[in-house]
């Protein structure tokens, strides 16, 4: 019997993209606090591959083929945020980062010029609002569209100033509790609202503007950029990750090499 079956290298890579897939899955749903669904998931998939494979209960298998064609269907409907948020970030992020790599070369010396025009000021902010304790919160939009971000708030789109962030985040300010987005190079709105981030990886130290940058650098490919209340700190969310404790170099690094092309 066992020198019947055959083991080779496809097999192997068979194994491992599995895997790999099993883990990405994990990773989106436990990013919105779905992880426990994901291990009711896996439980059921194992019992009903040894109900119809190991013991051929035809009976009980045949209903558990039925409840897992309903069951996907199901679970396309209750994840389809998180299903659209996956696609969007494989065909934004990874498909297009090759692309982005090989016609970056073109016409470098004069967008980065550009670049660092719109980047300053912003980093200029930054380090005053540190010093003085305001709280900011500048998201970047990059690709992917941020128009129900934008309608959210105050429309504005004006030219990217250092004066007009810093007085946008005044204590005093009616709009310094939400968020200004930039994009195509203007200050587009301010006071906007942000998606929050439900995941309980993000350490309890961080406040509500910390687990809003989480939450649209999860949603989408935008640079969030913010300045703690508490404690001045310069942070910057991206790619559904937190750059923590930055430096002003680091923030302009950063925003230079990531700015919209």
């Amino acid at each position: 019997m066992l020198s019947m079956i055959s083991f080779g290298i496809i097999d192997i890579i068979d194994i491992i993209a599995v895997a790999l897939l099993l883990y990405y899955i994990y990773r989106l749903m436990r990013e919105s606090g779905s992880d426990k669904i994901f291990y009711g998931i896996i439980l059921f998939v194992i019992s009903w591959l040894v109900v119809t494979g190991l013991f051929e209960m035809r009976l009980l298998g045949s209903i558990m083929d039925k409840l897992v064609n309903v069951g996907a269907i199901a679970l396309i409907i209750l994840f389809q945020e998180e299903i659209r948020r996956a696609f969007s970030d494989i065909g934004s992020r990874r498909q297009s980062w090759w692309l982005s790599r090989l016609i970056k070369f073109r016409g470098r010396s004069g967008s980065e010029a550009t670049h660092r025009q719109e980047v300053l000021p912003i980093v200029m902010a930054c380090i005053n609002m540190s010093r003085a304790k305001v709280g900011a919160l500048i998201i970047i939009q990059r690709r992917d569209p941020l128009a129900d971000v934008i309608r959210s708030g105050e429309v504005i789109d004006a030219a990217i100033s250092q004066r007009l962030i810093e007085n946008l985040f005044f204590k005093n300010s009616p709009l310094h509790d939400g968020a200004v987005v930039v994009s195509s190079g203007r200050i587009k709105a301010a006071g906007c609202i942000l998606p929050v981030s439900h995941d309980l990886d993000i350490p309890k130290s961080l406040g509500l503007r910390h687990r809003s940058a989480l939450g649209i650098a999860q949603k989408s490919d935008a640079l969030a950029v913010i300045v703690s209340e508490e404690t001045g700190s310069i942070s910057m969310a991206y790619g559904g990750r937190f750059r923590l404790k930055l430096t002003p170099e680091s923030l302009e690094s950063l925003l230079t090499s990531e700015w919209p092309k």
